[in-house]
């Protein structure tokens, strides 16, 4: 006689429970992997699932938040407890896309900036906002092809290396040399028109090729960005001693939520 599995409503829900579980590692699994061999990954996730089921459910699906309006969503990152990832809902390759810089371009930092409170609920704490940053490596120093800007907390060392910019004349830039790597930092006061980082850097880059060598790390002056401005910190692979990504200024284990 065949064996027969009881139906049991307690047996039922366990085994759906369990299968649920399984299905959530093997997405994950299944995403960390796509990730590390497919540089379109990060855009698949926006264009397939997130902006799909936002469309379609009004939830943002795999993402965090979606964003229509303003065309942007928000993904916590597989790395780290607490970063988060903001990406355009348009094809953006990176930060040498002409996109970023039309007339009519989203103000993607600031935007990111107001979601630095994603990476506060990671964490299940307020943080001063220069111990917050984002961060956008080069063409040449990233392994996906969609834009994407990192929301994170900062090391520490830095955070303090940092202070001595705080009081900066503002839109002057300041040369320092951060984790043994040169770079220039500007005080702003907004992160908008003007005063947007992608702008800021091709003006003062002087050459639109060279765009594709920069990385931009922004994070607060002081503990209120509203009060004491933003500092944009930049660096190139065209410097000398420069660099083309500012990632290892952030910290993805966020130790400064822990007082480290």
């Amino acid at each position: 006689m065949p064996m027969t599995l009881s139906t049991s409503p307690r047996l039922r829900q366990t085994l759906l429970r369990t299968v649920a579980a399984l299905a959530v590692a093997f997405t994950a699994t299944s995403c960390a992997r796509l990730a590390a061999v497919d540089s379109n990954a990060l855009w698949k996730i926006v264009d397939l699932r997130c902006v799909p089921s936002q469309q379609a459910t009004g939830t943002p699906g795999q993402c965090t938040v979606v964003d229509l309006d303003k065309r942007y969503v928000i993904l916590k990152d597989i790395v780290g407890r607490s970063q988060h990832l903001l990406m355009p809902t348009d094809r953006v390759t990176g930060i040498e896309s002409p996109f970023v810089l039309a007339p009519n371009a989203q103000d993607y930092w600031d935007d990111a900036w107001m979601s630095r409170l994603y990476v506060e609920k990671s964490v299940k704490r307020s943080l001063p906002d220069n111990q917050l940053g984002l961060e956008i490596n080069s063409q040449f120093r990233r392994s996906q092809n969609q834009l994407h800007i990192h929301i994170d907390c900062m090391h520490s060392n830095v955070s303090d290396a940092l202070a001595r910019h705080a009081k900066d004349t503002p839109d002057e830039w300041r040369w320092d040399t951060l984790d043994g790597q040169r770079y220039r930092i500007m005080r702003v006061t907004s992160l908008t028109e003007a005063n947007n980082p992608f702008r800021i850097i091709a003006r003062d880059n002087g050459n639109a090729a060279a765009m594709a060598m920069q990385t931009i790390l922004v994070t607060g002056a002081g503990p209120s960005a509203e009060k004491d401005g933003w500092l944009v910190v930049n660096s190139g692979l065209d410097v000398d001693n420069g660099s083309g990504t500012a990632e290892g200024l952030l910290d993805h284990a966020c130790r400064v939520a822990d007082g480290g």
